[in-house]
């Protein structure tokens, strides 16, 4: 590792199935690029890669792999030259690949052939940002062991798509919708994203969801997804490192294909919730 950039984190698809241990899912938040990233470059869709904030990263590889990034159009480079995201590279010994920054979304993917074969932890190489699970962020200097790679398949090229200024999000109500005056009404008015979010989940600002029960819940099971609501009125989306009980009310919860989109809205990102 020559360089983590921002912030950047081993990540596979998760640790489910250990939240009466109080242990979060975890794993990368947009996981339709982390599965598109294994599958060209030959891996299983579950294999570690890395994950990247901002983008920034730079590695330095001391084998012959196959490699792909992927997530928001980003500058990919292998020693200085311009190769391009979204397709495998075949990357010799002792090459470099950097990435740049990307215009829209947050978070790039970097898949490599054998994956990324850190120790795993329950199951998962995944780090948790909020229990300290798993494999430290990327720090320079770190040398990263690989599995044994597979043949690539799938697309040879896939066209990046462009995070939105604003998303149209599918939720659920419930399970405590009626705990507020009108929560499809004020869902749907419209939220930004603000600069408090992170892996845990996505703050938002806007006008306060009202009210309609005084008082606070018992602590309860929340999933991935859920809308939780604090006294201020301003929702939380918990992303996948997000806590398993909770004891604000949850409004809704999101789609699960609609999760993938919110892991690259930034700061700023406008979205409206649409109750189903």
């Amino acid at each position: 590792m020559l360089d983590p950039g921002r912030y950047a984190l081993v990540e596979d698809l998760g640790r489910p199935g250990y939240a009466h241990l109080g242990v979060a899912p975890s794993g990368a938040l947009d996981t339709a690029s982390l599965r598109l990233a294994n599958r060209l470059v030959g891996n299983a869709e579950d294999a570690a890669g890395i994950e990247a904030l901002l983008g920034g990263l730079a590695v330095r590889f001391t084998a012959a792999v196959t490699a792909a990034v992927t997530g928001p159009a980003v500058d990919v480079r292998v020693d200085g030259r311009p190769v391009g995201s979204h397709a495998p590279l075949a990357v010799r010994a002792g090459q470099a690949l950097t990435l740049g920054t990307p215009s829209a979304g947050l978070r790039c993917y970097l898949a490599v052939s054998g994956g990324v074969a850190v120790e795993p932890v329950l199951g998962s190489r995944s780090r948790d940002v909020l229990s300290g699970i798993g494999p430290p962020p990327l720090r320079a200097g770190d040398v990263l062991p690989l599995g044994d790679p597979g043949i690539p398949v799938g697309a040879d090229v896939v066209v990046p798509v462009r995070a939105p200024d604003e998303l149209v999000v599918p939720v659920t109500l419930g399970p405590r919708e009626d705990w507020f005056d009108d929560p499809a009404g004020g869902l749907s008015a419209g939220w930004t994203v603000t600069a408090e979010s992170n892996r845990v989940g996505l703050r938002l600002d806007g006008t306060p969801l009202r009210r309609a029960v005084e008082g606070e819940l018992p602590s309860e099971g929340v999933v991935t997804g859920a809308i939780q609501v604090p006294p201020n009125g301003l929702p939380v989306v918990f992303l996948a490192d997000h806590p398993t009980t909770g004891g604000y009310p949850v409004a809704a919860v999101v789609e699960k294909a609609a999760l993938s989109a919110l892991a690259q809205a930034r700061p700023g990102t406008r979205i409206r919730f649409r109750p189903s």
